[in-house]
């Protein structure tokens, strides 16, 4: 038998060891970070054109540091959406020893879908920006004023509004992923419901301009991913109920 020093040292050595990995892990991360960032800077010119071929007006920059901002956001969009699935996989990876085969399985599965929803999220963000909200902010001006976009001001408002939807658009998966560990439930998700509508409410209001009917844009559509997630979860959480009940009828036969 162990001594208890002996068992306080294994432990000791088993969390030295999940720190290293974990530091490893978040290394590799910021490598890839660091690499996406770098391709972004290069090809910054034509994400900007991307952003801007289809504006019905000119952007300005008036100072040399608007446009050295736009390199860095420009570069940093591609180095968090490119990061994303490579942060999903090392924190699979750094989970997966307390996983069983079949959840590392299908938590494996979840990780292209993360990249893709938040794309979805970015476009659908990008759509509602041109669509709805700077024509919105336009019609304000009537003709009262002379209305010059600056780079800095209109990327900045650019990712405001896109960003949050993006990582919201992650729900889904998140959602599926904690119920696939055990850790939420849908009556879990059902019960707080009014409290996220109420959180969701408030995030489309900040990331829109005060008006009745954009925040209500931005608020039905996660409203709707919200009820997805729950749905989501509750096939999860019956197929893993399945597994126990037919894991502990072999056990009793």
């Amino acid at each position: 038998m162990l001594s208890e020093g002996s068992k306080s040292q294994e432990k000791e050595m088993d969390v030295v060891g999940h720190l290293s990995e974990l530091r490893n892990r978040i290394i590799v991360t910021a490598v890839f970070f660091l690499l996406f960032f770098v391709a972004g800077f290069i090809y910054v010119e034509d994400i900007y054109w991307f952003f801007a071929k289809d504006l019905g007006f000119q952007l300005t920059a008036i100072s040399p540091g608007e446009i050295l901002w736009l390199y860095f956001s420009m570069a940093g969009l591609i180095a968090i959406a490119g990061t994303m699935p490579i942060l999903a996989f090392q924190f699979w990876s750094f989970v997966k020893p307390g996983l069983t085969p079949r959840e590392r399985k299908v938590s494996l599965s979840y990780i292209p879908f993360i990249f893709i929803l938040f794309i979805i999220g970015l476009v659908f963000g990008y759509f509602l920006f041109t669509e709805f909200i700077i024509p919105f902010l336009l019609t304000l001006n009537n003709g009262m004023f002379e209305v010059m976009f600056t780079v800095d001001r209109y990327f900045k408002f650019l990712l405001r509004v896109t960003l949050p939807l993006a990582i919201l658009f992650e729900l889904p998966i998140i959602v599926m992923f904690l119920t696939n560990l055990g850790i939420l439930t849908p009556d879990f998700l059902k019960k707080t419901r009014r409290y996220a509508y109420f959180v969701l409410i408030i995030v489309s209001t900040m990331i829109t301009p005060p008006d009745f009917i954009l925040p209500l844009l931005v608020a039905i559509p996660l409203i709707i991913i919200y009820e997805i997630s729950i749905g989501l979860s509750k096939r999860v959480y019956r197929k893993k109920l399945k597994r126990h009940e037919e894991f502990m009828s072999d056990s009793n036969i």
